[in-house]
């Protein structure tokens, strides 16, 4: 089951957890009043699952390709860490499916928060188009993550304060008529 919790201030390595002391759980249904989705599948079965392929069917998933961030997988290792630490959004919505390793996403709330998400083998996130958001991996320093698009993918994150786009407009008054 997902681990969620908001974080601390601290600006200790962002690899580290980061629990807010006390910690403070975050569940599914606060995770879904932000639209983020979330399931948990087998991932030693990726390449022949049943569940994923009705996921991908009903949600319109067509594109996929996988992912390993770590230090000999991934060319300009170090400047990608940073940007996908770089707190940002996307146009449309940011669908990852953790295949091996672990790493977190950081969404913010209602009020401008961060809560930490820790992903791990198994678990698959979809983050809606126009969230603020940032990944990064744990100490472990790996991930292998499946990511899956509606179309053609499109990669261009837009770095906070982005709130003059469309879809981030959009959001906002999703999380407004969620409350």
């Amino acid at each position: 089951m997902v681990q969620a919790w908001y974080m601390d201030e601290s600006a200790d390595d962002p690899r580290l957890p980061h629990r807010g002391d006390p910690c403070s759980p975050v569940g599914l249904e606060q995770l879904r009043r932000l639209g983020v989705l979330y399931w948990k599948l087998d991932a030693d079965k990726y390449e022949n699952d049943p569940e994923l392929e009705k996921i991908r069917k009903e949600r319109n998933y067509s594109w996929m390709d996988i992912i390993t961030i770590c230090k000999d997988k991934l060319p300009d290792y170090e400047e990608k860490i940073k940007m996908f630490y770089k707190e940002h959004l996307h146009l449309d919505d940011e669908i990852r499916y953790i295949l091996d390793g672990s790493g977190y996403f950081d969404v913010r709330d209602k009020e401008d928060k961060w809560i930490r998400i820790f992903m791990e083998k198994g678990d698959m996130i979809t983050l809606p188009a126009g969230i603020y958001h940032r990944f990064t991996l744990d100490e472990k320093n790996y991930v292998k993550a499946m990511r899956l698009f509606v179309g053609e993918p499109v990669w261009t994150a837009y770095n906070r304060p982005a709130d003059h786009f469309e879809v981030r407009g959009q959001y906002v008054e999703f999380l407004v008529q969620t409350e």
